[in-house]
């Protein structure tokens, strides 16, 4: 019977080794890759087809959040929980390797490459606590790892995984010449979690509105954000691709103000908010445009199908970065 494995796959130059490491002992292969709203499967779509590689795409958005609103293992510098989060990639690719009768799963995880994530300790138990700490191989350190039931049943020969630990690239580009990998993405990178900006952005919006929706969360990822009250925030885009973002967002409760007759960015009140907070939003519109800052602004404000015009004073810098989120 054929041996099959499932691959945990991102599309970096170490999953790609993975792939190639295991591949090349007659193994079936099946990649897995996640999205949610922080991070996408562009770079694994791309990377799987250059290596011919099968890939399923799986949106674990309802079980990340869930992860993510109290992960375990706290986070990282910013919001990014990445222990908590590869546990739960591991238990996914898991399910999926019962379900579908793979013997394995494997990763590009190298020993040491990330001190907080990878060390030997975390690797057992993000392995532990996904559910399989016997059946999830990293061929990239394999031989400096315990022996997996994989290895042990003769599904893959130990003597042919390898022993890379450290966060140096030298032995990785080496297997990428003798594999005729020519070429691939730059490591990290690719999960906004990581970002300072976003991540306070994420807290500010966790902590203020526990009922928040994904569009929300896409609304992170745009703009300059304000936060006006407790129960009310601005999004003014920052250029025209922001500005065209927020536009398709917004919904017809939102406000949506841009200035008159001067470029300017369009700002967003999400839900509407009341007059006071209306004039502020439109206050941070004008700061932000092109008007004269000699006089007073005139600006629109639709909201419910029904453009208001207002005229408002820019507010200053120091105002608008005591708002600031």
């Amino acid at each position: 019977m054929k041996k099959k494995a499932i691959a945990l796959f991102s599309g970096g130059l170490d999953s790609i080794l993975a792939f190639k490491v295991v591949a090349e002992q007659g193994i079936e292969v099946l990649g897995v890759t996640f999205e949610t709203p922080f991070f996408d499967a562009a770079k694994a779509r791309t990377n799987a087809e250059r290596i011919g590689l099968p890939l399923v795409v799986l949106d674990i958005t309802a079980e990340h959040l869930q992860m993510l609103r109290a992960p375990r293992y706290g986070f990282g510098r910013n919001m990014n929980p990445c222990i908590d989060c590869h546990t739960l990639m591991l238990r996914i690719a898991g399910r999926l390797m019962e379900e579908e009768g793979f013997d394995f799963v494997f990763t590009g995880e190298v020993l040491g490459e990330r001190p907080m994530s990878q060390g030997k300790q975390s690797l057992y138990v993000v392995a532990k606590n996904a559910g399989y700490p016997d059946r999830i191989l990293r061929p990239l350190s394999a031989q400096l790892l315990p022996e997996t039931e994989p290895e042990r049943s003769g599904k893959v020969d130990r003597n042919r995984l390898c022993d890379i630990q450290g966060r140096g690239r030298k032995r990785q580009m080496e297997m990428a010449v003798h594999y005729g990998i020519t070429s691939y993405p730059p490591p990290a990178g690719g999960c906004v979690l990581t970002d300072p900006i976003f991540a306070r952005r994420l807290r500010d919006l966790f902590s203020r509105h526990p009922d928040h929706r994904l569009r929300d969360i896409e609304l992170l990822k745009v703009g300059r954000h304000f936060r006006l009250t407790d129960t009310t925030k601005v999004v003014v885009g920052r250029n025209a691709g922001d500005n065209g973002t927020i536009e398709r967002l917004a919904e017809a409760c939102d406000a949506l103000i841009r200035v008159v007759q001067f470029p300017g960015p369009t700002v967003l009140v999400p839900g509407g908010g009341d007059e006071e907070t209306r004039r502020l939003a439109a206050g941070l519109c004008a700061r932000y445009s092109d008007a004269p800052r000699n006089r007073e602004a005139a600006v629109h404000c639709l909201r419910d199908g029904i453009m208001t015009p207002l005229t408002v004073r820019a507010l200053t810098p120091e105002e608008a970065e005591h708002l600031h989120i």
